[in-house]
């Protein structure tokens, strides 16, 4: 296999166009009481010292075998998560490329959900700080650019995978023909984050949890089911176009690592 498809993947995925930034907040599925009791379902962060948090420092420091892996490089790819972008994690799952100029509405979709996911972990976080493993071990590589707020920023539960776990579950909702595929990606974006040094695995074991709890709710509303309808339409397209990545030989090989 070769690494430099991957690689050219990477940048590719992390390239910025105009249209991908956001002027104004997202609009919103759920509101803030919503949000709110989905971030008081969380439970504690593992205490300091606890056998689980020390179970998570061994995973954490074993994953370290993985730098500069083809895991790795991967895990840079799922570290983006706007929706024009993050589009592409699934391209492979489906079998077929989704665009956002072809597809969006399924863009609007996956912003709402980011916003409602996203917020529900935050408040989470707020309630209590447990540093990430970047911040632990400020020498700890990252497999993207972290300021040292960035480092400094609270682990639990992980956001990524909160996000991460939503946008499976709803690709895997709007193309049930790939739900096993599209929900395995969105619990790959978690995995990355632990790769990544970002979190450690009960901060994305909680995360992988609110995120399908968020989209349940989310899933239930009429504006959600009302979109939906218009993003069944577009996938349907998509997969007729019969679009593929190039670069999924190389997430192939790159999930068929083992994790140490």
């Amino acid at each position: 296999m070769k690494r430099s498809a991957l690689i050219l993947a990477a940048a590719c995925a992390f390239a910025v166009t105009a249209h991908a930034q956001q002027a104004t907040p997202p609009a919103s599925y759920l509101d803030h009481a919503a949000i709110q009791a989905l971030a008081d379902t969380v439970p504690p962060a593992p205490v300091e010292g606890s056998a689980t948090a020390q179970a998570d420092i061994a995973a954490s420091d074993r994953l370290r075998a993985l730098e500069n892996t083809d895991r790795w490089m991967l895990a840079t790819r799922h570290a983006e998560l706007r929706p024009t972008l993050a589009l592409a994690h699934f391209d492979c799952a489906l079998g077929f490329r989704l665009t956002a100029e072809d597809s969006p509405r399924l863009v609007s979709i996956l912003e709402r959900i980011l916003h409602d996911a996203n917020e529900a972990a935050e408040l989470a976080k707020a309630r209590a700080f447990r540093p990430r493993p970047v911040g632990v071990d400020l020498e700890r590589p990252a497999c993207q650019v972290v300021s040292p707020a960035g480092r400094a920023s609270p682990s639990y539960p992980s956001g990524s995978a909160t996000v991460g776990s939503a946008y499976g579950a709803a690709i895997a909702a709007l193309d049930p023909d790939h739900a096993a595929e599209a929900s395995r990606i969105g619990h790959e974006i978690g995995v990355s984050r632990m790769v990544c040094g970002m979190h450690y695995p009960s901060d994305v074991a909680e995360g992988e949890k609110l995120g399908m709890a968020a989209f349940q709710q989310i899933a239930a509303t009429p504006a959600y089911q009302a979109d939906a309808v218009v993003a069944r339409e577009e996938i349907a397209r998509a997969r007729a176009a019969g679009l593929t990545s190039p670069a999924c030989a190389a997430e192939r090989g790159a999930l068929a690592t083992p994790l140490p």
